[in-house]
């Protein structure tokens, strides 16, 4: 009877362990940007397509950089850089969780317990190359007013090199959209303004503000007292160090395990993404607008990259 009874037992430790890595997975699925609908409409910077306006856009960049007398650029090797973004040298980055690709924030106890709220490192194949002061100006337009808008007395185009070039890839950019306090700019912001307003819509559902009580309270049970989890992602005392602490983590793997066991990712998903396809079929005509001057750029991008390295 004994090794019987012992089978029965493994038999149904597993099921519950399958079950749980079933619901982690399903979680891990649903919490990325991919399973969006509203994600068709926003080009993906690591597909062909992005990655030739990548370097189309550092290609007319350094041309901008020699006009604007940084004869350097001319030599400059676009493969070190066409998939960044500059950072300033001398200009500390900052720390914490910002920078998370997770709609929903931690989703793996596990890992919560290792890294707390921090985003996930990249593969270090994107590495941002650091630039002066003078050439962070230029190339971005950042931070420049009145004299310092100019660069060996050029004038510096709006948005620096990088925001010329894109434009001329690909055309001017809709007007700036206000969300949430913020001004969102770019060539993606009808998209990106309808997530946002998608997102506020649905947290407006009953059954979302219930999934925020569901784990409030299965985080109360451990000690954490939170009304929803964003507020824990973007507590103040885990923000300043480059290392999380071990409050930070003990808090986010509870955050995480709370979302498994409320199956709140899955919840709140649904929501989105409902509320997504009622924005999409509302905004059908400015979305296939947008995803066709994406696919006209694509095909200005591979043209000046040919161009190019046919003159090489």
């Amino acid at each position: 009877m004994l090794p019987l009874l012992l089978t029965g037992l493994l038999a149904a430790s597993a099921c519950q362990f399958t079950g749980q890595d079933d619901a982690g997975d399903r979680a891990r699925r649903l919490n990325t940007r991919t399973s969006f609908p509203l994600n068709a409409y926003i080009p993906d910077p690591s597909s062909d397509g992005g990655k030739a306006f990548g370097k189309a856009q550092w290609i007319l960049a350094k041309r901008c950089m020699v006009r604007l007398g940084f004869p350097g650029f001319a030599t400059l090797a676009t493969e070190a850089v066409e998939s960044t973004y500059p950072v300033q040298r001398g200009v500390p980055e900052s720390h914490g969780p910002l920078g998370d690709d997770r709609p929903y924030g931690v989703d793996d106890p596990d890992r919560a317990a290792e890294d707390g709220y921090r985003g996930r490192p990249d593969d270090g194949s994107t590495q941002p190359m650091e630039w002066s002061a003078d050439q962070y100006l230029a190339l971005t337009g950042a931070s420049g007013s009145g004299e310092s808008r100019r660069a060996h007395g050029h004038l510096i185009p709006d948005g620096g090199c990088l925001g010329q070039a894109g434009r001329k890839i690909h055309g001017p950019a809709p007007a700036p959209a206000k969300i949430g306090g913020l001004t969102l700019t770019g060539f993606y912001s009808p998209a990106m303004q309808l997530w946002y307003t998608s997102r506020r819509q649905a947290r407006k559902d009953p059954a979302w503000k219930k999934a925020d009580r569901d784990w409030s309270a299965c985080m109360k049970e451990q000690g954490f007292h939170y009304p929803a989890p964003e507020k824990a992602a973007v507590d103040t005392a885990w923000f300043g160090t480059e290392e999380p602490s071990k409050k930070e983590k003990k808090t986010a793997a509870a955050d995480a395990g709370c979302k498994l066991d409320t199956d709140y990712i899955g919840t709140v998903h649904a929501l989105e993404v409902r509320a997504q396809k009622a924005a999409i079929s509302k905004h059908r005509k400015e979305l296939a607008d947008t995803r066709a001057a994406d696919r006209r750029a694509v095909e200005r991008a591979r043209a000046i990259v040919a161009k190019d390295d046919k003159e090489s």
